[in-house]
């Protein structure tokens, strides 16, 4: 019978060898793939990501025509064919009654007959309302009608078959999923729908605000407590007020506008070019309208890094130029901000006891941008000078959010390398519509 001495020194060389073969295992043999995806399905634009195992890297995987992320956008053709982002983007103007965009805003919600009558205004498509007050879209001349979670399903099918593709994998059964802080039981459980409609299982959905913080790690940081989350996108702004403390997120006050973002913008450049076409030389139609977005759309973007940009090869137009059309719209930037403090505070009595607790702009520790629309030079420097310091830009705000996604779709997968995990504890905030 071996002493004591033997006995540890025999299970001492065992755990050195169990060690020593995780090492090489981990250097020498070739990563187990991912097995969980991180989806966002956006308002305006989705993104898939996946994680990878030791190297503990996020990748995002090319959504689109060599782009990040593909628009939320399904075209159906009268001969039955169903194009989808950036291919049906290209028959926004052709196409129009049946090309479906902002299914995510209709999600799981519901709508008396009032209100969609006075939002039928804003969409070439029919708006169908059902007796249960939710909404589907009309998507052929014999009235075939579609619920917002199929849209949501075609597109997540879309970027899983992508995954699967990239990896070389047979099929990805799970996912993370992103949806916005604001959405109720119903909508997210409307947004698991679109997951399982294509044989997704959702392991988790976590918070687009919670997101984002998690892409940088703050759940880690012990000297971060507030976290701003700014979040413009293509058709919305959100803010929201994170609170930080031992790995768990918490919503504290949120504010946004669900009738700004990167299309006002564009429409108000698109405007400005209209005014200069001579209608009596140049017919404005579908195909022109079309082009003259694509255009505006790259415009936008390129003065993101250069001084001035050339639409149609006919029209220049300067960062200042773009700003002074958009002049009012900057101004509204700032109004969920405001209204996010004098929420927090409101509480507060005007004593100097409670003075002293007041949250102002110095004790937010950290700001991430989120969103293609916050490139813009102007909203960096707006922000900035709102809060006296630059915001968290390292991660490229488009794909912040499921940067955020796919992490929580590494711990879950329990992959080395091991991360801490993130709580996200949900809170009976509510929104503050900031109606245009």
């Amino acid at each position: 019978m071996p002493s004591s001495e033997t006995a540890c020194t025999l299970i001492g060389a065992s755990l050195i060898a169990l060690l020593l073969a995780g090492y090489l295992g981990q250097h020498l043999l070739p990563a187990p793939k991912p097995k969980i995806i991180g989806l966002d399905l956006g308002t305006t634009y989705s993104c898939v990501g996946i994680y990878h195992a030791i190297s503990g890297l996020v990748e995002i995987i090319p959504a689109q025509r060599n782009r990040s992320c593909l628009p939320s956008i399904v075209s159906f053709l009268s001969n039955g064919t169903i194009l989808l982002g950036y291919d049906a983007f290209d028959y926004l103007e052709i196409n129009p009654k049946y090309t479906i965009y902002d299914a995510k805003r209709f999600i799981g919600k519901e709508f008396s007959s009032e209100s969609i009558e006075k939002i039928q205004k804003d969409y070439p498509f029919e708006l169908l309302r059902k007796d249960n007050g939710l909404v589907e879209f009309v998507i052929s001349e014999n009235g075939t009608s579609i619920r917002p979670e199929q849209i949501g399903s075609l597109l997540l099918k879309h970027l899983k078959e992508l995954v699967e593709k990239y990896l070389n994998v047979p099929k990805i059964k799970l996912c993370v999923l992103s949806v916005p802080a604001e959405f109720d039981d119903k909508q997210r459980q409307s947004t698991k729908q679109a997951a399982e409609l294509i044989q997704l299982k959702v392991e988790r959905i976590i918070s687009e605000p919670t997101a984002a913080a998690l892409a940088y790690g703050f759940h880690k940081m012990e000297n971060v407590r507030y976290v701003l989350v700014i979040d413009i996108g293509g058709g919305t702004t959100d803010v929201s007020l994170l609170s930080v403390q031992n790995g768990m997120f918490s919503t504290q006050a949120m504010a946004g506008n669900n009738r700004l973002g990167g299309q006002d913008f564009n429409q108000n450049l698109l405007n400005y070019i209209l005014t200069l076409i001579d209608n009596k030389t140049e017919r404005v139609n579908p195909i022109l309208l079309q082009h003259l977005r694509i255009e505006i759309e790259k415009c936008k973007i390129d003065l993101s890094t250069v001084d001035q940009c050339v639409i149609d090869s006919k029209w220049i137009i300067t960062r200042e130029k773009f700003e002074e059309i958009n002049h009012d719209l900057f101004k509204k930037i700032l109004e969920p901000l405001d209204r996010i403090f004098a929420y927090i505070n409101s509480d507060i009595n005007d004593n100097d006891d409670d003075i002293s607790n007041r949250l102002t702009v110095n004790n937010i520790d950290e700001i991430v941008l989120v969103g293609g629309s916050t490139r813009m030079l102007k909203i960096r420097q707006i922000i900035e000078d709102y809060f006296g310091k630059k915001p968290n830009i390292q991660i490229d705000p488009d794909v912040a959010v499921t940067h955020g996604v796919s992490i929580q779709a590494g711990i879950l997968g329990g992959v080395w390398p091991l991360n801490v995990s993130a709580t996200e504890v949900r809170t009976a905030v509510e929104k503050i519509h900031i109606e245009t």
